[in-house]
């Protein structure tokens, strides 16, 4: 089956990924975004591994690598007065596969570039999905425009529309998306401040049952994300207001408002959620659309990138013949996999253990009592290399078509 166009409904990153993959193996690809430009929120911001080689397929790396920058110190956790418990040894660990640092915006910036250029892809803006539809032969979304209602129809539609995600309430219904909503609540800002002359290096995560966070830094420039826990069901503005505080005490040299320089700041709630299935017939899901979990350790993103990585090979395996579309039942199953053997609980452990009183941690937390190992480089590589096993590789399940 020679595909004649798929459809991907939502312009954040894991979309564009799998449109510039698609867009560079020849297939024709639409994007239907909703709003009339990409967007440019504090989000996630480091690569690992696994996201770095689905970059890298999509043509990216090397450009990404001059726009943002390769880590060259390993993160630490500290008390919120500073005191180091324990730092993470990237010694070992070969500069191609260290975390690589872009914040969002500019990935999106970038792959806007790459798919402006390419003719086998459009994004069309201000597109929003109102209902779905799907025969033996095609699926079709009716679409919100500026021009009116259209209906739109593709081999397959892929739904990367975010945790609001259409495609997934269509398909399952609005309240269908089992998991759970973390009872905290996290503020992301993006800020210029100088942790480095306070010796914390290029980041670092605060232990504390009140005030746990992380502070990394995330461009050339020094632009940081700190991203914090606060107290549950006050207004944005009410979290604006107590900013400066929050700050002056997780921060290093306890910096008042003049010290600093906030670029923007977002409040927003975590879940741990996946979807039943990430198919349904010739609709697919994937990223957020598909699964949620807390940001800290980066696994949202690494697992969405992840995704439309192996989605491009069963795809690509069904175009050019060395599959059908039984695959896709295959990507479902895998992908739902790594989400609860990897993704959930490994991302649930790594909020856990910020939130809780560091002197107990450093006694009873199995990842702390590790923390001497974290001075031996080729320790800490063996473990920052469990993160690719949320990688697969659906080349090796190609079959003869029936």
């Amino acid at each position: 089956m020679v595909l004649s166009k798929i459809i991907i409904v939502g312009g954040g990153p894991s979309g564009l990924v799998l449109a510039l993959l698609l867009a560079n193996a020849g297939v024709i690809v639409e994007i239907l975004e909703g709003s009339d430009k990409l967007d440019g929120s504090p989000r996630a911001s480091h690569y690992s591994w696994p996201a770095l080689y689905e970059l890298q397929r999509a043509g990216l790396l090397e450009e990404i690598r001059k726009r943002g920058f390769v880590a060259t110190d390993g993160i630490s956790w500290r008390k919120v007065d500073g005191t180091l418990l324990a730092k993470f040894s990237i010694d070992a660990i070969p500069p191609d596969y260290r975390l690589h640092a872009l914040p969002l915006g500019r990935l999106c910036a970038l792959l806007k570039e790459r798919i402006d250029g390419n003719p086998n892809v459009e994004i069309k803006y201000l597109h929003k999905v109102i209902r779905i539809d799907q025969s033996d032969e095609s699926a079709r979304v009716f679409v919100d425009t500026p021009q009116g209602e259209q209906l739109l129809e593709a081999d397959y539609i892929v739904g990367c529309d975010g945790a609001n995600s259409q495609i997934r309430r269509s398909l399952f219904g609005d309240g269908e998306f089992p998991g759970r909503t973390w009872g905290v609540q996290i503020v992301a800002t993006n800020v210029y401040y100088d942790i480095a002359s306070h010796d914390w290096g290029q980041g670092a995560f605060i232990v504390d049952p009140v005030h746990w966070s992380m502070a990394a830094q995330i461009q050339p420039d020094g632009l940081l994300r700190v991203s914090y826990g606060e107290k549950v069901g006050l207004s944005r503005e009410e979290y604006i207001a107590r900013q400066p505080e929050k700050f002056r005490t997780i921060l290093p040299g306890h910096p008042s408002p003049e010290q600093y320089k906030i670029v923007n700041l977002s409040p927003y709630k975590i879940h741990q959620r996946c979807a039943k299935s990430f198919r349904v017939g010739r609709f697919l899901l994937a990223a957020d659309a598909a699964h949620l979990c807390n940001p800290f350790g980066g696994l949202g993103l690494t697992g969405g990138l992840v995704d439309v990585g192996n989605l491009f090979d069963c795809f690509i395996g069904i175009h050019k013949g060395f599959t059908d579309d039984s695959i896709l039942d295959r990507y479902s199953e895998v992908r739902r996999e790594k989400y609860f053997s990897i993704i959930d609980p490994v991302s649930s452990a790594n909020l856990r253990r910020l939130i809780q009183d560091p002197d107990i941690a450093m006694k009873e937390d199995p990842f702390f009592t590790m923390a001497k190992d974290f001075e031996n480089p080729e320790f800490c590589a063996g473990l920052a290399a469990g993160v690719n096993d949320i990688m697969h590789d659906f080349t090796k399940e190609y079959v003869k078509p029936r």
